[in-house]
């Protein structure tokens, strides 16, 4: 079985999420956005604004995920047939 980066999610398809971040990680998500408006010039982005960014980054680099759904047929989901295990903590 691969060694992916997360463990078993619930498979839902939600449009909009909401969600409670840590204080710790949110003030990371804080001075991560900072840095970047440093480094880039640009005004500091809404630090919410980086968690699609940062969660496709992590999708795109993980190379287990990517040799799983190689192994799966491509782009389709390699978790659609798997049970749905309890509530998220995420």
């Amino acid at each position: 079985m691969a060694k992916l980066k997360l463990g078993p999610i619930a498979n839902d398809k939600p449009v909009k999420v909401a969600l409670s971040l840590p204080g710790a990680l949110h003030r990371d998500l804080v001075a991560y956005a900072e840095v970047l408006a440093r480094e880039t010039g640009q005004p500091v982005p809404y630090p919410a604004k980086l968690i699609v960014p940062m969660l496709e980054r992590f999708i795109a680099t993980d190379r287990e995920f990517a040799k799983a759904r190689r192994a799966a047929g491509g782009a389709a989901s390699i978790s659609g047939s798997q049970p749905a295990p309890g509530p998220s903590s995420v």
